[in-house]
């Protein structure tokens, strides 16, 4: 029910921020959102790091609840990292988000807990994280089976420019 209240406050607000339009608004529904280059994120299995990419970092309230809604393209080996206060069981929907994602499920030891993979875009159902999580990062679909990701497997970031 909890759950329920916030997606809806969400929504609502997220209707409400929508009727204020300018241009920018309008050369971001011409063009999408584009990518904001917040650091580097690397993904490790047995202590050796097999991925790396550039991440967009969510960790605010405004951020997270816009995640990647009305993206229509994101560029090649990016994500986008949610990082919350506490560690807790998660929902994620698709709505308004036209690109198809995957999702991982983190925890706050940083480890893979749950993938969920190929979600159809602009779904309003509810995706559950399977147990507690305190970072999400969402990636473009097939991205986890195309590079390997698997549940067990640790992230690390740094924010800011990649040296």
């Amino acid at each position: 029910m909890i759950t329920f209240v916030l997606s809806l406050a969400l929504t609502v607000s997220a209707c409400q921020t929508g009727n204020d339009r300018d241009s920018s608004d309008e050369t971001i529904e011409e063009h999408g959102i584009p990518f904001r280059d917040d650091g580097s994120l690397t993904i490790s299995r047995n202590g050796n790091v097999y991925l790396s990419i550039r991440m967009e970092i969510a960790d605010n309230d405004s951020l997270r609840a816009r995640g990647m809604m009305e993206r229509r393209s994101t560029p090649e080996d990016t994500g986008m990292l949610f990082i919350f206060d506490f560690e807790e069981d998660r929902e994620f929907w698709m709505a308004n988000t036209p690109l198809s994602l995957d999702l991982l499920f983190v925890n706050a030891d940083s480890i893979v807990i749950s993938i969920k993979k190929y979600l159809p875009p602009l779904s309003p159902q509810q995706v559950p994280s399977n147990g507690p999580a305190r970072f999400v990062l969402e990636v473009i679909a097939g991205y986890s089976d195309t590079m390997g990701i698997i549940e067990g497997d640790k992230l690390s970031w740094t924010r800011g420019e990649q040296e």
